[in-house]
């Protein structure tokens, strides 16, 4: 197995959670939004950023987020990926996300 960089830490305001469901082989999955609003530096210049950030949890992982609630600031762990085969969008596969 070869495991290249791609871990994404980003923390933010949960603002959609969907319901928990299932896949047909029977892993729980959910989808999400975090709200991220930082200042960050860039080019030696301070920056206003904000984004809205699709995720994806499955097992353990997706019941936990289930327990969250809309508005809560969490930190969440994971890699991106692209959204399916045929829709290139990126979405944060959480591994672990924690409440700040």
């Amino acid at each position: 197995m070869n495991i290249d960089c791609n871990k994404l830490i980003v923390s933010g305001e949960l603002i959609e959670l969907d319901g928990l469901r299932f896949t047909p082989a029977g892993v729980a999955r959910t989808t999400l939004k975090i709200r991220h609003t930082s200042t960050q530096l860039e080019a030696g210049m301070v920056r206003q950023v904000r984004c809205d950030i699709p995720a994806l949890a499955l097992g353990d992982v997706a019941q936990q987020v289930c327990n969250l609630q809309l508005g809560q600031r969490v930190k969440a762990e994971g890699f991106l990926a692209q959204r399916s085969l045929r829709i290139t969008q990126l979405v944060l596969h959480i591994n672990n996300i924690t409440l700040e």
